[in-house]
């Protein structure tokens, strides 16, 4: 199940010739968000003012990008179509529009990002909000046009379950990672024990299992910062900063089901929660409610790198049959 809890809107711009892009989850209103990092490079903007300490405890959107620390720019976007939309926090007689971020680095992937003096991230953040919708498209969309992992694509996924009350639990992921989400040199998932469904493959585990599936293999073995696993976990759950930042900690669970190894000195993984309280309760119980936000953050990144390596696939068989064609009209 790919369904966005009510009143979240998710929104892709994509730079083709750039081989990079944003994503955007607009709150219809705003969302109590948490945040916890757990990777060893991370590129943020605005997650201190996240932690139950401060202030504000609300947000307005949440951007994700690719391009390394230029991409933190695409919030300066999403700012601007916020406060044309009157929204932000009150600081009479202004509105400012409040938009934590992350990025991964997608800098070398695929095309060189020869932008000129300005990147396009911030254009890229106003375009993407334009675009937001209920049903977002999957894989190499967005910020996760340009990610990878070691074994090939990257991309943009989303896993939801609905749990006892009609809450309902997404994870929003860009998997960018420096590890692996298949076991050894198999097509399957490490996610497998989690998936619903069909929804990457249901290809289960290896039979027998593969020897060389405790093996470390890591992007450019470390020698590049090319990594990052961004997630979200999006509820129409009441929960209080605190408890959607242990929310947050907590989800990080998923990445250690879905990719090996994780959360090593160059992935700049992190999790947000975002709470917009649509269903007028909090969860029943919030340990279970922590467990399914981690089973959905490992499906996603599952579902991420299985919908980029589809597109993929039907990439190269039209490709192949453009050659045929070719081939037969010469």
């Amino acid at each position: 199940m790919r369904n966005l809890p009510p009143g979240f809107t998710i929104g892709h711009a994509t730079q083709t010739a750039l081989n990079t892009g944003v994503t955007v989850i607009l709150p219809e209103q705003f969302a109590t968000a948490g945040v916890h990092v757990m990777g060893g490079a991370p590129g943020t903007r605005e997650t201190d003012l996240l932690s139950p300490s401060q202030i504000v405890s609300t947000i307005d959107a949440l951007t994700f990008s690719g391009g390394s620390a230029f991409g933190l720019d695409a919030a300066s976007g999403v700012q601007a179509w916020l406060r044309e939309h009157g929204r932000g926090y009150p600081v009479v007689p202004h509105r400012v529009p409040i938009v934590p971020a992350a990025i991964i680095f997608d800098l070398r992937t695929g095309r060189l990002k020869d932008w000129g003096r300005y990147p396009p991230y911030r254009e890229l953040g106003f375009e993407a909000c334009d675009k937001a919708t209920d049903t977002p498209a999957l894989g190499q969309i967005g910020a996760g046009r340009g990610a990878s992992t070691v074994t090939g694509a990257g991309g943009f996924g989303l896993a939801s379950m609905t749990l006892e009350g009609g809450i309902t639990a997404t994870a929003a992921v860009v998997c960018n990672a420096a590890g692996s989400t298949h076991v050894g040199n198999t097509p399957h998932f490490w996610a497998a024990p989690f998936e619903t469904g069909s929804e990457f493959g249901g290809r289960g585990y290896p039979h027998p299992w593969p020897a060389d599936a405790r093996r470390v293999r890591t992007k450019a073995g470390f020698r590049e910062m090319e990594n990052t696993t961004l997630a979200a976990v999006l509820t129409d759950a009441v929960l209080t900063s605190a408890e959607a930042e242990r929310i947050a900690m907590v989800a990080h669970d998923g990445f250690a089901r879905a990719i090996y190894p994780v959360h090593t000195p160059a992935d700049g993984d992190i999790v947000f929660t975002l709470a917009n309280g649509r269903a007028g309760k909090p969860p029943a119980d919030l340990m279970l409610f922590g467990v399914a936000a981690a089973n959905v953050v490992a499906r996603a990144i599952a579902v991420a790198v299985f919908s980029a390596e589809q597109q993929q696939k039907e990439q190269q068989e039209e490709q192949q049959e453009e050659q045929q064609g070719e081939q037969r009209n010469a």
